[in-house]
């Protein structure tokens, strides 16, 4: 039994855009996330005819584990709220195949590089079986309310 809440606890993502199965350890600079390639999973919606993950898809996988690790500290920081962390961009993305096929059990770390009070950089890989598959860096931004209201507003119009 995980000594964690339920994934979506440190997610402002709701299905079918919740893309981890568990958090499986974290701490100041570290976060170790799990989800499984499965046809009834979290990742369904998005799997190809052969029930495989498109590799190029793990950037998402790999920004949802830093909101994960986010949203623990906010949590810890007795935050009920998660605030949103967007993705600003990626440097370096990696990957060894095309695709992570299905049934693979896929182990995703992020370690915090550098942060201010809202930027944050971090080192970002997905493993299977302790082996890489795939790795990149991401930068996120840490948005206000007021810049979420902002950005949603302008998106209607």
């Amino acid at each position: 039994m995980s000594a964690f809440l339920p994934i979506h606890n440190y997610l402002p993502h709701r299905a079918p855009m919740l893309l981890l199965d568990e958090l499986l350890a974290v701490d100041e600079d570290t976060c170790h996330c799990r989800v499984t390639v499965d046809r009834r999973g979290v990742l369904a919606p998005f799997l190809n005819a052969e029930g495989a993950l498109p590799a190029w898809f793990g950037l998402e996988v790999m920004a949802q584990a830093v909101a994960v690790w986010s949203g623990w500290h906010q949590r810890q920081a007795g935050l009920h709220e998660i605030a949103l962390r967007m993705l600003l961009g990626s440097r370096r993305f990696a990957t060894e195949q095309p695709s992570f096929a299905d049934g693979s059990a896929l182990d995703v770390h992020v370690t915090l590089l550098a942060r201010d009070e809202r930027i944050g950089g971090f080192e970002a890989d997905i493993r299977c079986a302790g082996r890489i598959l795939a790795s990149t860096r991401l930068s996120t931004c840490q948005l206000n309310a007021q810049e979420l209201a902002s950005l949603f507003e302008r998106g209607s119009k």
